[in-house]
């Protein structure tokens, strides 16, 4: 059984991770490295602007995701959260 400690009101164990740990684990995809974008589905490089890109409700659900979509193209594209 792990020996916990009260502090202030809070209770706390025996960490599980040692603070010198490495943040990232080799071999796990992050996020925000470069050619992310072309992997996820349902996010488009932005056209005019490679900084940015778009998003489609594909991005957000898998289920029936053509009918999330706005169905007039120039209307704003507000993905399901």
């Amino acid at each position: 059984m792990r020996k916990k400690k009260l502090l202030g009101n809070l209770k706390v164990g025996r960490a599980d991770v040692s603070p010198s740990a490495p943040s990232h684990v080799r071999g796990v995809r992050e996020g925000n490295q470069p050619g992310a974008i072309d992997r996820m589905s349902g996010l488009h490089p932005h056209p005019t602007d490679a900084r940015f890109a778009t998003g489609t409700a594909e991005r957000s659900t898998g289920i029936n995701a053509r009918a999330r979509n706005p169905i007039d193209p120039a209307s704003p594209n507000l993905s399901p959260s």
